[in-house]
């Protein structure tokens, strides 16, 4: 099971997983116009998820050297960063398939009936929360930070899931009338289709998704936006060109509290996982 197809079994960590560094205020920001504090990397990142705004992250998140290479890579489909950061990722475009396909509404209403309609979650919910968070916190390949803050989010996310109205048939006839949509305009249903745009595009057209989701997840009572706008960013330490910031917000009516490392080169501090995992994405096989 991979690392990341693990936290598959619930939407909402699609986004939230994206959503490591903090911010405060409704929109993108420009960097500051005097050499940005890793205060203001976390701030500006987490302004480009919440303005839905992935080709800004993508840019912003990583040097110009990495991003080049990156898109390279995107077009050989050796990578999907930073799309493939997300829970079930190599599943993606078999997804976007469903919800573009012809008759999705009627499928996929028919296969909530058969498996979710009027049923709770609550059991699932703990179990999963349970064998997830022991799995992040011993196996997988994830850095300190984020067996530090991953499992908040897990318990976060279960905790909701387990009461959230998700066996709404009502709700979910919307919200799959309202995802299907979404996909077909962003017309992103296979591999290919992802290589053809180019990273710049389809994380543009994915950027529209992200916003639907969010939409959507708002009709079952998690407002993800309003959850990381209320966040507290503060710098914990700054050594060199090292330096710890302590995130503060609630997730779901949950309490999360954790540090993002974070690094500067050539002049700009970058949260380092994010590097980290780009420059797997782009290494040699």
């Amino acid at each position: 099971m991979g690392n990341r197809r693990i936290v598959a079994w619930v939407a909402p960590l699609v986004a939230a997983a994206l959503a490591l560094p903090g911010c405060r205020g409704d929109a993108p920001t420009a960097p500051p116009a005097e050499a940005p504090t890793p205060g203001d990397t976390v701030r500006l990142l987490t302004a480009h998820l919440r303005g839905n705004d992935l080709e800004a992250f993508a840019r912003d998140a990583v040097t110009p050297a990495i991003h080049g290479q990156l898109e390279v890579a995107w077009r050989e489909g050796r990578t999907r960063w930073p799309l493939d950061q997300l829970p079930f990722a190599q599943h993606l475009p078999r997804a976007m398939a469903a919800l573009s396909a012809p008759d999705a509404e009627k499928t996929l209403q028919q296969g909530f009936d058969r498996q979710l309609a009027n049923a709770s979650l609550a059991s699932a919910a703990e179990f999963l929360t349970v064998f997830t968070v022991q799995y992040i916190t011993q196996q997988g390949d994830f850095s300190p930070s984020e067996r530090e803050h991953y499992p908040q989010l897990v318990q976060a996310l279960g905790a909701w899931a387990g009461q959230a109205p998700i066996g709404d048939r009502a709700r979910a006839q919307a919200a799959i009338a309202t995802m299907a949509t979404a996909a077909r305009e962003a017309a992103l249903d296979s591999e290919q289709a992802f290589a053809d745009a180019g990273m710049e595009e389809s994380l543009r057209r994915m950027s529209k998704v992200l916003a639907t989701g969010k939409q959507v997840l708002a009709s079952y009572g998690f407002d993800l936006d309003a959850d990381l706008g209320g966040m507290q960013v503060q710098l914990q330490s700054q050594t060199g060109d090292l330096a710890r910031v302590r995130l503060q917000y609630t997730l779901a009516g949950t309490p999360v509290d954790t540090i993002v490392n974070l690094e500067r080169r050539e002049g700009r501090w970058y949260v380092s996982d994010f590097l980290r995992h780009a420059e797997a994405a782009i290494a040699p096989e």
